[in-house]
């Protein structure tokens, strides 16, 4: 089993003020701290190797016995035990099995990803996209397409954000991810060989037409303002998602995940 550290009653806590801090991004920034919940994603994170700092668990919505089991040698040293009425504040969402933790970020950088990613890679480049709830989506779909990693430039939110976390059920941890300013994401993967189809409306082909067997990075832009100057005049190809019906564009996450799939449709063909 396992020791606890303390057990947490009041909703005054300082560790319980603490938590929902967290829930702003510069309090993550500053602590180097974010905040886990859910069963699936924790298991998720522990698959990728992250450190997690503190854990609190409330038996009434989780067996005590199965926590080692989540865990393994990832378990951490500060574990807290927390009524139903904390936990319920703690807790971001609904169902989230009655166990919170926080963890340490992963470092992001270009060279870390570059040691992660195939030799023929499938690339995303996610400029400026701003509702974590989208940011989190991308990461699910992917995940289940098999992309080698996720550029984020001009960040307008991080991975770490509840509701990206929530959304991705926890793939935030598990595709290689790089955080790096838009012109040195242009000359590394220009470097690289690697041919970069922007989602741009100009002088635009379908994507389907789009030969994705090679080495590849498909860049989308913010919801509102799509990709800069920088990524359309670097850009290889412009690529469009041809429109049937009334509606003239689609989600960030939805336009994502559908040339994602081709592209693995492509590269899986045989």
């Amino acid at each position: 089993m396992f020791s606890i550290t303390d057990f947490i009653t009041s909703r005054q806590n300082q560790k319980v003020k603490n938590i929902l801090e967290l829930q702003k991004y510069n309090e993550r920034i500053r602590q180097e701290l974010f905040i886990i919940e859910g069963i699936r994603e924790i298991e998720k994170a522990v698959r990728a190797g992250y450190h997690f700092e503190s854990l609190f668990f409330t038996p009434g919505l989780i067996e005590t016995e199965k926590i080692p089991e989540l865990f393994g040698k990832s378990l951490p040293t500060q574990i807290f035990q927390v009524n139903e009425d904390v936990f319920a504040k703690i807790a971001y969402r609904e169902n989230s099995g009655g166990i919170v933790v926080l963890a340490r970020p992963k470092k992001q950088s270009i060279e870390l990803l570059a040691e992660k990613v195939s030799k023929n890679p499938l690339l995303l480049v996610i400029e400026g996209v701003e509702k974590p709830g989208n940011l989190g989506a991308i990461y699910r779909s992917a995940d289940a397409a098999g992309v080698d990693g996720i550029i984020i430039c001009n960040p307008a939110t991080d991975i770490y954000n509840p509701n990206a976390i929530r959304s991705s059920l926890g793939c935030v941890f598990t595709v290689p991810t790089a955080v790096v300013p838009g012109k040195a994401a242009i000359e590394w993967l220009k470097s690289r060989k690697i041919s970069l189809y922007t989602t741009f409306l100009k002088e635009s082909i379908p994507y389907y037409t789009v030969d994705f067997r090679k080495p590849s990075a498909i860049i989308f832009g913010a919801e509102a303002t799509g990709i800069t100057k920088d990524w359309n005049n670097a850009g290889t190809i412009n690529i469009i998602i041809p429109m049937y019906g009334i509606a003239d564009s689609l989600n960030v996450s939805t336009s994502a995940a559908v040339i994602i799939f081709e592209a693995s449709r492509q590269r899986n063909s045989n």
